[in-house]
């Protein structure tokens, strides 16, 4: 592992915050993107990687999540690790289009309870994941259900991914609401900040990336796991671009707008690039080929 001072990835990823989400930063670790990184380097093997949120209004899955835990996921995989990937219904369509074909793309039932607790402990058995990853992906409230950003319930769309993450001691979550899997780590925090879900999720994570969008956190990683392992494994702002607008392609939706467009929740295609390009710049300064 790469020794040194880490770039400061967390300032990129948080920047232009429209949520609000930054208010969490102090009661995470300063390098807390370095830090997740570090913790899935030292558990090489296979990595599970669970995203999509579906969006009410438009009866579609939204384009934050699936293009960043495919850009994780092939990181991973140059890396060594077999990665597999979850979701549910409305999210297997756009993984399956995304991601390398070496990789099963597994889907989740929506299902109650007990039948979702079976399937997650059948598939933990299955693949014996060395560490879970979420990203963007709804997490269960205090009252057991499923809610967007704007307080509505999405349960009937959502499958109960959160069982994999509760019956597994390494995991980690990335998100920019606070109603997604991972940020039961600070949800005392969250009701405290305005802009922030009163009722939010609950399901914790070992380790909490933030990002103004989930995107980003995962490109943030990417990039820690470069610095780490002196392997630039970041794609290009170009193909991340491209990336997008495949997602749009196989019928992902804007999670704000509710338009089939290539933006993330209102971040248009080029404002998305810009990020993956200051991301390449910190790995230049910090000596990463």
């Amino acid at each position: 592992m790469r020794a040194g001072k880490s770039p400061p990835i967390e300032r990129v990823i948080l920047e232009r915050d429209r949520r609000g989400i930054s208010a969490l930063q102090p009661f995470l670790p300063p390098d807390f993107c370095s830090q997740a990184a570090a913790f899935i380097l030292a558990r090489p093997g296979t990595a599970l990687i669970t995203t999509g949120f579906y969006i009410l209004s438009a009866g579609a899955p939204e384009t934050d999540g699936p293009p960043g835990a495919v850009a994780l996921g092939a990181a991973l995989q140059v890396l060594g690790y077999r990665v597999v990937y979850v979701s549910d219904r409305y999210g297997v369509p756009l993984l399956q289009g995304l991601a390398d074909p070496s990789a099963p793309v597994v889907e989740f039932p929506i299902a109650p309870p007990q039948e979702s607790r079976a399937f997650a402990q059948d598939l933990l058995r299955r693949f014996s994941p060395s560490v879970l990853i979420a990203t963007e992906r709804c997490g269960l409230t205090r009252q057991g259900v499923y809610r967007n950003m704007r307080g509505v319930d999405i349960t009937p769309y959502t499958a109960r991914v959160d069982e994999l993450f509760l019956a597994h001691p390494t995991t980690v979550g990335v998100g920019d609401g606070g109603n997604e899997i991972g940020m039961g780590k600070v949800a005392e925090v969250i009701p405290t900040v305005p802009s922030l879900p009163r009722d939010p999720a609950v399901t914790p994570t070992t380790h909490l990336v933030i990002a103004s969008v989930s995107n980003w956190g995962c490109y943030g990683l990417v990039a820690a796991l470069s610095f780490l392992t002196g392997r630039r494994l970041l794609a290009s702002p170009q193909e991340e671009m491209e990336r997008i607008r495949a997602t749009v392609a196989l019928g992902a939706v804007d999670g704000i707008t509710g338009r089939r467009e290539p933006s993330v929740d209102s971040f248009p295609l080029e404002e998305n690039g810009q990020v993956v390009e200051r991301l390449h710049h910190l790995l230049t300064e910090h000596g990463v080929p």
